[in-house]
Parts: structure tokens; sequence; C-alpha cells
């Protein structure tokens, strides 16, 4: 089955594509409309933004354009964004409705909250688990308000999600986006998400900005060449084959085209391989020492 077209079941019943197309740190109203015209071309159906990726309005003005061009609608796309850590608090709910006037739009698929720290708090004070726990209340009265059609987390450990599981306030978080890649991933954190039905989405699947580690890695090159591929689209399949969400960002429309085209299988021996490299390396901000 064409990968571009595979959508994952959220514990609330909604689909969410299986890869979508992430936004961080491509800005501009020129740049973000040259991509994602590119991208809906391409086949992406979900977009991943931010409140501190500073390019909402910039996405909703070229969705105005761009959906009616590809003859789709608002419900054909589903847009994620996710809260500053400026905003935990009670004023969540506010931040929503500011993301929804930057994207121009009445409703968002998915609302996560970025990072379980509160901006200009210590990392160590329990202050942050008070902030995120009023997030998370804000965020289910957005849905139940009919802003947000689901929630979840990003960068959330194994302690912050077992925290948020024990006073949900009523809604489980649907996603926790969190970097996941063959260097970096942490089966306990998986197998927790498996059991409580929470979509795992990676980011910094290839490694992240600037950093060329994971695609120079020379067994992800020994089995680009084996299996006639690019090693960036073997890391997006692996992920991909372990029923794990993908948000790749890219600039060129090569690129573009390439890391939605992963219709091809990693035999388990290879998979195998992927899993047991040496060396486990974070590539992006570490949560874990946020109380």
């Amino acid at each position: 089955m064409d990968c571009s077209q595979i959508k994952f079941k959220l514990n609330s019943g909604r689909l969410m594509p299986l890869i979508g197309f992430g936004t961080y740190l491509i800005q501009g109203d020129q740049l973000i409309y040259k991509v994602l015209d590119q991208a809906l071309a391409a086949g992406y159906r979900q977009i991943d933004t931010a409140t501190v990726y500073h390019n909402e309005s910039s996405i909703g003005q070229a969705l105005k354009t761009l959906l009616p061009k590809y003859n789709l609608k608002r419900e054909d796309i589903f847009i994620t964004s996710k809260l500053s850590p400026s905003d935990q608090g009670e004023k969540a709910y506010r931040a929503v409705q500011e993301s929804l006037q930057k994207l121009d739009c009445e409703y968002l698929d998915l609302y996560l909250i970025h990072w379980p720290g509160a901006g200009r708090t210590p990392l160590d004070s329990k202050e942050n688990l008070k902030l995120r726990s009023q997030s998370w209340e804000s965020l289910v009265k957005a849905v139940k308000s009919g802003l947000v059609r689901d929630i979840g987390v990003s960068n959330y450990t194994v302690r912050h999600l077992n925290e948020l599981l024990a006073n949900d306030h009523g809604i489980k978080p649907a996603v926790n986006q969190v970097e996941w890649h063959p260097k970096f991933h942490q089966i306990e954190l998986l197998d927790l998400c498996h059991k409580e039905g929470i979509l795992l989405q990676a980011y910094s699947s290839l490694g992240g900005t600037g950093n060329n580690e994971l695609l120079k890695d020379p067994t992800v090159n020994e089995i680009a060449a084996t299996l006639g591929t690019s090693p960036a689209q073997v890391l997006l399949r692996w992920a991909v084959q372990q029923n794990i969400g993908i948000i790749p960002k890219a600039r060129s429309e090569s690129r573009i085209k390439s890391n939605i085209d992963l219709n091809f299988e990693i035999p388990d021996a290879l998979m195998s391989k992927l899993n047991s490299l040496k060396s486990k390396e974070k590539f992006a901000w570490d949560p874990e020492n946020v109380s």
C-alpha cells in the first residue's frame, strides 16, 4: 500500500496520516508557499507546526490558495500545532485560539504540549508539573469547545506520561511526539505508548537540523545501497515499519518527494542491524531533567 495513503487510528477513533510534513525552521511567506505546494503535490496530507516555529500565519495564508489548487478541503488536511513553553498553564486555552487565528482555520486536528517544562521556570521546579497539568486541563476544555479535535504531548518521558495519565482530566493523550531514530529509541516509552493506545510520532528521524551523523552512518549507507534507496529513506522507513509516525522536513522538491516515497520493505535482518547501532546518541533537547 502507498505509504502516503496510510492513516493511524488514534485513541479517539479519528484518523491521522502516517507521514506528516515538518516545518521547523522553515519560515517566510514565499518559502512556506513553495514547500507546501510541493508537499501537497507529492501527497502529504499532514502539516506539523508549532507556536515557536513562527510560521503559522504563513501556513494559513498558503493553504487558502493551495487547498483549492489541489481540489482539497480543510477536512482533507491534518494540521498539528504545539503550545509554547511560555504559554504553559491557564494561558494554554488562549494560545490555542491564537494558533487558530494565525492558521486562519476553525479547528486544529491535533494540539500538543511542546515541552514538559514551562518558560522561565527552573528545570527542577515542581511548578513545571503544576503548570503542565493546568495546560492539559485547558486543552481538554479546548477539545470540548470544538477548537481542537485531538490533544497530545511532545518530549514527554515515561515519568511525564505516567503523571499525565494519572490525572488526564478525562481525555488521554492521543500522541507523544519525541526524538526517535536508530541511535535514540527508548523501548520502555514505546511499550507504554502501545499499552495506553498513544501514537508515538518521531522527530529528528534523520538526525536533526545540520547533523549528518545518521545520514553518513556506514550501516545506514550499506543498507541503502543494498535496497537501492537513499540513507534518508532507510531511516524514515525504519520508523514507518514499526508503526511510528514521521514528520520529515525538507526544502528541495526532490527531498520532499523522496521522503514520502517509502513503498519498500526493510528485511528483518537489516532492521535488526539498524536497531543495534552501537552509539546511543540524542541530537535534540533532553527532557529527562524537567521535574
